[in-house]
């Protein structure tokens, strides 16, 4: 792939925008940064040559003493820490949380209820199966992980862009990952959960039912971080300054609106640019066009038996439709800063749904009970050792007095000597925190219990909410898990497998069903329907209301022969509306024509089209019916994106067999505010759905 940036363009250094809180000796120098313009070993020694090792003579034996050698090459050789076990595959980015108060109803966390605080926040987005090399476009859950530097500690909201999750209970946790990992014996298939170890768990273990549907969905497909909802799963209890509670879900909602890749376009990205993802967040934030979520909760009555509307909240399977607790918004969430070193920020950040701050608590759900325990544990490995909260990305920006010493990679130059706490030697200090003081005292409740290892009777529905998920989205979703399903049941070689997830389909909708048996060349088994709560249209992707559009990228195909008047008027339109023009041609450098100066940022050999979210060939475009150019075109249309043309250029898309008139498609005599509008419109419907019908008959071969 082209880089992001124009070639003579030069990477801004900036500082990472929320700082890490260091607080250590006064040197002037801050942990983040390299300083000064000398080399040096890591201890600042100044090295005058770099390139050869100390010898006894050019041609001698290396020298034992050569102490710059060894330090160079010990680090090289530890430079790689372990990958995370799930979710090695991540971006993250710099921002700013803001709230607006509302949520001081319900909390006395500040970093939520206090109006117009600005809390400076960390967030890592990730897939979950593949290693670090795999594509960022598989069919996955992805991780949306958010840590929030508020001035009384580090609070972790450690959700996912899937509401549910496969399992009910921590314990089976290992399982679920070994069963969608790669098959052991071979190490593959990797990041993907088409093969027959990830089915036979999922059919075998029916609580998994749910999340597999959504994960079938568009919502395993996502076109953007940018826009990807995100859930932090588990419910949590808040508690008020009058130490009343409530129980409450947190939701992630984007501003561009939640949109999705096609199948196809997330394969052709998996090869072409497997980055696709970060470079998409990356590049976002460059160009100014922050990405930007609105956080809600839904509030519901902490009542003992922990439900609502007949839904069991500790049960991390199942969803409240909006429907019924409407999302309340208490704050937005905006990216503005790339990560300055990957490594240091985004490689090392390490969260933990135990991270909390007064004012939420942890609830009963078995998963998230067991999670509090996984995640601290992990970065013991990882991080090696106990104190990881003193890398700079994970460091609090409150202040720190943990009567903790010592262990691996100890930072902190600790004074006194009594680390106790009370004590009377080091005059008392630190100090215990009260309620009053702002200390994290957890409200008291009831439990008790037979110990047992067992579930509740109200787990044992697996199948109603994922038939209330299907029934709720709009027949074109539906046709995506039905062709999801097939693709992936496809791919297994087991026979029991396939006809046991059928059996799992067969409770979930006839149709659904019987498309995949027949698709899989297999028997249709008996319907066997659950019933299921009311549909939820806050489920559904596919809307008719338009989102901005800031972010986005038009694609204009030009050549030595167009328009530039033209392309620089539908350049000022989008760039108004924050979105973004890049020229396509069949040679790089630039076009010029009078005044009018254009570089030429992708080529008909380095462009594709799911780089673009509309594609519009410019007049006076060259028409030799160059096949990459077409190519580009026409899965730009089979996609269902925006497709345009203005003046000859209508002639460009005759050649690539696209109808001017199907729907999405704009032309016009020339490059006019008409033109720019409607497609700006049409990118903020994401795409042309009412085109579907168009292509799908398109697909079927003229014999059928």
């Amino acid at each position: 792939m082209p880089p992001a940036r124009k070639p003579d363009q030069k990477a801004p250094r900036t500082v990472s925008p929320t700082g890490v809180g260091y607080d250590g000796p006064k040197t002037g120098r801050d942990p983040r940064e390299q300083g000064g313009d000398k080399l040096t070993t890591p201890n600042g020694v100044r090295i005058p040559d770099s390139d050869h090792s100390l010898k006894a003579g050019p041609r001698g034996p290396v020298l034992l003493e050569d102490f710059h050698l060894r330090e160079k090459i010990m680090h090289f050789d530890h430079e790689r820490i372990p990958e995370r076990v799930v979710h090695a595959r991540g971006a993250g980015a710099h921002g700013v949380f803001t709230a607006n108060g509302a949520a001081g109803k319900v909390t006395r966390a500040a970093v939520l209820a206090e109006k117009g605080l600005e809390t400076p926040v960390f967030v890592r987005f990730s897939t979950v199966l593949g290693s670090r090399g795999s594509a960022d476009t598989v069919r996955d859950t992805r991780g949306f992980a958010t840590k929030f530097y508020t001035k009384e500690g580090t609070w972790d909201l450690v959700g996912n862009n899937i509401p549910v999750f496969f399992i009910q209970d921590a314990i089976k946790f290992p399982d679920i990952i070994h069963a969608g990992k790669p098959h052991p014996d071979r190490e593959i298939p990797q990041a993907q959960s088409a093969h027959d170890t990830f089915w036979d768990f999922v059919t075998l273990h029916t609580e998994a039912t749910h999340h597999t549907i959504w994960n079938m969905s568009d919502r395993g497909i996502p076109r953007s971080y940018r826009t990807m909802e995100g859930f932090g799963v588990h419910t949590f209890r808040l508690v008020d300054d009058n130490r009343e509670t409530a129980l409450v879900k947190f939701h992630w909602k984007p501003r561009l609106g939640v949109h999705s890749l096609t199948w196809e376009e997330a394969q052709i990205a998996a090869g072409f640019d497997p980055d696709f993802h970060r470079r998409d967040l990356y590049d976002a934030i460059e160009n100014g066009a922050f990405p930007e979520w609105d956080l809600g909760i839904q509030v519901f009555p902490d009542t003992p038996e922990e439900t609502f509307e007949g839904i069991d909240l500790l049960d991390p399977t199942k969803i409240v439709p909006e429907e019924l607790a409407p999302v309340q918004i208490i704050g937005t969430l905006v990216l503005n800063g790339n990560p300055t070193n990957f490594f240091a920020e985004t490689e090392q950040v390490a969260y933990h749904t135990g991270h909390l701050v007064p004012g939420i608590e942890s609830t009963n759900d078995p998963l998230l009970q067991g999670r509090n325990f996984s995640y601290l544990d992990t970065q013991l490995t990882r991080l090696g050792g106990p104190n990881f909260t003193q890398i700079p990305i994970n460091r609090p920006h409150a202040p720190v007095n943990d009567n903790t010493r010592d262990g691996f990679y100890q930072q902190a130059v600790h004074t006194g000597v009594a680390p106790y706490t009370p004590n009377s030697v080091d005059d008392g200090v630190p100090f215990p925190s009260d309620w009053a003081e702002g200390g994290y005292v957890n409200v008291p409740r009831h439990v008790e219990g037979d110990v047992v290892r067992a579930a509740p009777s109200s787990f044992d529905d697996h199948y109603s909410q994922a038939a209330m998920f299907y029934a709720s989205l709009t027949s074109i979703e539906q046709q995506h898990i039905i062709d999801a399903y097939t693709f992936e049941l496809g791919k297994c070689y087991e026979q029991g497998i396939k006809e046991r997830a059928l059996t799992v389909l067969a409770k979930l909708d006839e149709n659904l069903c019987t498309q995949v048996a027949l698709g899989l060349g297999l028997p249709v088994p008996a319907p066997e329907p659950v019933d299921h709560i009311a549909e939820s249209p806050a489920l559904r992707q596919i809307k008719p209301t338009p989102f901005p559009i800031a972010g986005r990228i038009v694609g204009v195909v030009a050549g030595p022969g167009a328009d530039l008047d033209g392309i620089a008027t539908l350049r000022k339109a989008l760039e108004a509306e924050g979105a973004l023009l890049r020229v396509i041609a069949p040679n790089g450098g630039q076009l010029a024509k009078g005044k009018n100066v254009e570089i030429v940022e992708r080529t008909f050999a380095t462009g594709r089209s799911i780089e673009f979210d509309a594609i519009v060939v410019a007049d006076g475009a060259p028409k030799d019916g160059d096949f990459r150019a077409l190519v580009m075109l026409q899965e730009t249309f089979r996609h269902l994106k925006a497709v345009g043309a203005w003046g000859d250029g209508v002639e460009v898309l005759a050649a690539a067999g696209i109808d001017p008139e199907a729907p999405g498609v704009l032309t016009g005599k020339k490059a006019s505010a008409k033109l720019a509008a409607g497609l700006i419109a049409a990118l903020g419907l994401h795409r042309a759905w009412d085109r579907t019908p168009l292509v799908a008959a398109s697909l079927v071969p003229p014999s059928v």
